[in-house]
């Protein structure tokens, strides 16, 4: 079986993930690179954060974006979730914020998922109290879609 997923599902594979790829647009042609991010319902938005350089650079001049995540069991049981928004750069005490919310999420995640301890969350977590921020910015939600496949051989 294939079929779309409901607004609720694909919030749901959307927050219970924090790796995606992200989509954008510099000079005319597209682009995508991995991200770690982390989907704050309480403003509808994608949390992220990178240092300066081509993808920042590209989403200040052209700040519509999209978003793919997906959890993916086997080529025959798959979630996939597809967002659209728009590119807003944080800074100053609300950056800090966000970074902070952002830390404490993926961390969470990462111990409820994976089970493990997390000491290399420190990297995260440290820079909210550095002079040296990262950009942090959000990804604020306009449209979410997804798909899902199961299939089992026996159907």
């Amino acid at each position: 079986m294939r079929r779309n997923l409901t607004t609720e599902e694909s919030l749901r594979v959307l927050s219970n993930n924090y790796i995606g790829h992200l989509a954008y647009i510099y000079h005319s042609e597209p682009f995508i690179a991995p991200i770690t991010y982390f989907y704050d319902e309480r403003v509808h938005a994608v949390i992220g954060y990178s240092s300066e350089g081509h993808k920042v650079t590209a989403m200040r001049k052209a700040n519509k974006v999209c978003m793919e995540v997906s959890d993916i069991t086997s080529v025959n049981h798959w979630d996939s979730v597809l967002v659209h928004g728009t590119y807003k750069e944080l800074s100053g005490s609300e950056a800090k914020s966000y970074l902070h919310d952002f830390s404490l999420g993926v961390k969470d995640l990462i111990i409820r998922k994976e089970h493990r301890k997390l000491d290399f969350i420190k990297e995260f977590s440290s820079k909210i109290y550095t002079d040296d921020l990262p950009i942090v910015f959000l990804i604020a939600i306009e449209e979410i879609t997804g798909k899902m496949r199961r299939f089992r051989e026996e159907d």
